[in-house]
């Protein structure tokens, strides 16, 4: 069986890279469209500078390398697919390596901030009122 090609509103992955950030911009949703015509903040263009300086398949002892941030409001674009990022979520660096299917997303979708809250089980101790159970 073929393995599906990816398209992102009707262009291929390649034709998407030789685009250029305005013809990208057409394509976008609304928010990113308005945000990418504005043009990058410093700290958006230090990711995007920090990203070009090191090769896609450079790697540091056989992992790849982590270009760390703290950008979030990034916006993916079609040269990071492949890297690996270090998105900061406020506690820790969450490692992500974008894919195509990411294409227009923001980096702070993929580092949620907040964990999911896991009660503990109801028992002795866990209230006062928890005084007052009587144990089987």
């Amino acid at each position: 069986m073929a393995r599906k090609i990816f398209k992102y509103k009707g262009y291929k992955l390649e034709e998407l890279q030789k685009m250029s950030l305005d013809e990208l911009a057409e394509l976008l949703p609304a928010r990113q469209r308005r945000s990418l015509k504005r043009g990058f903040l410093p700290r958006q263009q230090n990711v995007l500078d920090k990203m070009k300086k090191l090769s896609k398949n450079q790697t540091k002892g056989g992992k790849p390398i982590v270009i760390k941030t703290h950008c979030r409001d990034m916006i993916v674009l079609p040269e990071m697919i492949g890297t690996t990022f270090g998105i900061y979520n406020g506690k820790e660096f969450v490692q992500v390596t974008f894919t195509s299917e990411m294409i227009g997303s923001y980096f702070g979708e993929f580092a949620p901030t907040r964990a999911r809250v896991q009660h503990g089980d109801p028992g002795m101790g866990a209230t006062r009122s928890s005084m007052f159970v009587p144990l089987k």
